[in-house]
């Protein structure tokens, strides 16, 4: 075969098949004509786990109620950090945890009250149980036995006063002085909240105050799986 036989092909002008019309040209606006950053729709609402936003209209099918949550942890440095971090980065609002030892040598137990509807109480529980720390969480079940501590610090003008409203709340004097009282005070979040509506009246210098801790009630484990501490046998991670 000579080398000076001709090339059959049709000629072209270098053009591209969006210069053609060709299906599969880019229809997408010049970067000129995109609209600019603020002016661009910005969805509401925030991500499921698969990144795809929730509509806050379906969200706000589910009503929003208040959760008390248990967590049997190992002590690992930074465990704290991690479980409020990890509730807080996918926008659940924590409204109370505390955190400290259990029966069982190396375990703490993280209660924590969140707000959320039923869909956000279960993803919290399934997001806390993946992190490697964690060895049981759940829901508190049914009527728990639920307290908190807060101390008072009020303005000392009638301290006779202070001392009985401090009395018909079962709380304690702490500390006192001629210008101010502090008084610790324990109980549920209802007994809490109308005492601190009594001391209101004397002038509340500053406030600190725990939010609740909590165990279920009778036989039932506090987080599930959770074995008594006579047993000799702490939880495992469920394998």
């Amino acid at each position: 075969m000579s080398g000076d036989s001709s090339d059959s092909r049709p000629a072209t002008d270098g053009g591209s098949a969006s210069d053609t019309g060709a299906p599969g040209a880019d229809s997408r606006p010049a970067p000129s004509e995109q609209p600019a950053p603020e002016e661009r729709d910005h969805p509401e609402g925030r991500r499921n786990l698969e990144g795809i936003r929730i509509d806050p209209v379906v969200e706000a099918e589910h009503e929003s109620r208040r959760a008390v949550i248990s967590a049997l942890v190992e002590d690992e440095p930074g465990v704290l950090a991690r479980v409020s971090g990890l509730v807080s980065r996918r926008q659940f609002n924590i409204e109370s945890l505390t955190v400290g030892p259990t029966t069982v040598d190396g375990h703490s137990r993280i209660t924590m009250v969140v707000e959320e509807t039923d869909p956000g109480i279960d993803q919290i529980e399934k997001q806390m149980a993946k992190l490697k720390p964690v060895i049981s969480v759940g829901e508190v079940a049914g009527d728990a036995v639920t307290s908190e501590l807060v101390l008072l610090k009020v303005e000392a003008d009638d301290p006779a006063a202070v001392h009985a409203v401090s009395e018909m709340y079962d709380g304690r004097t702490v500390d006192a002085g001629p210008e101010t009282i502090t008084v610790e005070l324990t109980g549920d979040n209802a007994s809490i909240d109308n005492a601190i509506g009594a001391f209101e009246r004397f002038g509340i210098v500053e406030i600190a105050r725990t939010g609740p801790t909590a165990l279920a009630r009778g036989n039932t484990p506090t987080a599930p799986g959770e074995k008594p501490g006579t047993a000799g046998e702490p939880t495992t991670h469920d394998d």
